[in-house]
């Protein structure tokens, strides 16, 4: 097989592990194993910390000691075990305890897959640029194929969807052993552990306009949270109301989730136009009004045909929302940066993004559904339309605060 497909498989088993229980994990532990909205909120924060410890650790492992290949293997095995011993968990502090060995080992791959593919195309004479897209890709089909396989199973609320992740990471760790060996980079330049944590980028806080961009960069990635672990909770409890018990939104969340993810795809299509057109500024401040949609589609939307409509609408909206903020962001970065910082920016902004923002939003989001659940019943519209409110104080605040002047290309200097 060629690269590039081996490449694809690669991409669609890395994020079909994560789609078999990010966003089915939440209702799971609501519904089954009866935990807080506050402690799901904890377990999910898992994902932050290990974002803001392990990526620049373990590329320093990558570099220095362990070819990146073989770390791949050994992260997946490790993250398999503690998939599989999480399915008998049914405490909620073990519970924070085994996902966070999960997240330690799963959050480092993303990377590593990453770099192990640049290098084999690169390895291939292949243009990077033009034919990583292609492969990244597959990971969002392997993401939504996950969700539909545990939605149509009936796995949402069952610890098999635990057993399946498990399943698959063993998969990949057997998978990764045909991958080309990818030597330890002992020839790069040499680069201290806070340049590895994008410690050595914070000079750019001295810049308000690049200070202000990482602020809301970390108050966007806790929306990003919000949204991953409760979206699916929120939907399966249309179940309690019998005139939507059989509806195909209380029996198949996931599937109608999936939405986003396809949604998704086509977005990230039309960011180069909307960043040279528009700048940005406002593809930003689209992406935050495209998080209030979101929400407030969700506070109103229902499994009645015309509330369906709506809450589709929010899955398309989550599509603009997420990428015109995380994919545009990474893009601005590499385009304002001095280049001698330029991976220690993108490596600040996963960090504000994935971790911190992560880690807050989802201790936040916990406390808020537990400040609106009374007996067990959760008030999903005013949680919601919080939410909402939120993003768009966030965009209001954005444009007046965010000092930035695009000029479109092919305008010169002096006309702008």
């Amino acid at each position: 097989m060629p690269i590039a497909g081996r490449l694809k498989m690669l991409s669609f088993l890395q994020y079909f592990i994560w789609g078999s229980w990010l966003v089915t994990l939440g209702s799971y532990m609501i519904k089954t194993l009866g935990f807080t909205g506050l402690q799901v909120g904890a377990v999910y924060s898992t994902k932050g910390l290990a974002a803001i410890i392990m990526p620049g650790l373990i590329g320093i492992i990558a570099d220095k000691l362990v070819p990146a290949n073989r770390l791949y293997m050994l992260c997946h095995f490790a993250s398999g075990i503690t998939l599989f011993y999480a399915a008998s968990v049914n405490d909620p502090t073990l519970m924070f305890w085994v996902m966070l060995a999960n997240m330690l080992t799963f959050m480092p791959t993303i990377a590593l897959s990453n770099s192990i593919s640049y290098y084999c195309l690169s390895k291939h004479k292949l243009d990077a640029i033009a034919t990583f897209p292609h492969i990244r890709v597959f990971g969002t089909v392997g993401f939504i194929a996950a969700m539909w396989t545990i939605s149509l199973l009936r796995l949402e609320l069952s610890n098999v969807q635990l057993y399946i992740a498990a399943g698959a990471s063993m998969l990949l760790c057997v998978y990764s052993t045909t991958l080309p060996h990818i030597p330890i980079a002992s020839g790069k330049r040499k680069q201290n552990l806070a340049g590895k944590l994008g410690l050595d980028a914070f000079v750019l806080f001295k810049q308000p306009k690049m200070a202000v961009f990482f602020l809301f960069a970390m108050l966007l990635g806790v929306v990003l949270q919000i949204t991953n672990t409760f979206g699916n909770p929120f939907l399966h409890d249309f179940a309690n109301n019998p005139a939507y018990r059989d509806s195909i939104v209380a029996r198949y969340p996931s599937m109608l989730l999936s939405i986003s993810q396809i949604s998704e795809v086509l977005f990230i299509l039309t960011i180069p136009f909307f960043l040279k057109r528009f700048g940005i500024k406002a593809v930003m401040l689209i992406s935050m009004l495209a998080w209030t949609l979101r929400f407030g589609f969700f506070a109103v939307g229902d499994p009645s045909p015309v509330g369906f409509v709506l809450l589709t609408l929010s899955m398309i909206a989550y599509g603009c929302a997420f990428d015109f903020f995380n994919v545009s962001g990474s893009i601005f970065i590499e385009r304002e940066v001095d280049p001698s910082i330029r991976a220690s920016a993108q490596g600040l902004f996963m960090t504000t993004v994935n971790g911190l923002g992560a880690f807050v939003g989802a201790w936040v989001s916990g406390m808020v559904v537990d400040y609106f659940t009374t007996d067990g019943t959760r008030d999903w519209a005013s949680i919601w339309l919080l939410f909402a409110a939120y993003t768009l104080v966030l965009a209001v605040i954005f444009f007046f605060s965010f000092q930035y002047r695009h000029v479109p290309e092919g305008t010169s200097t002096a006309a702008a």
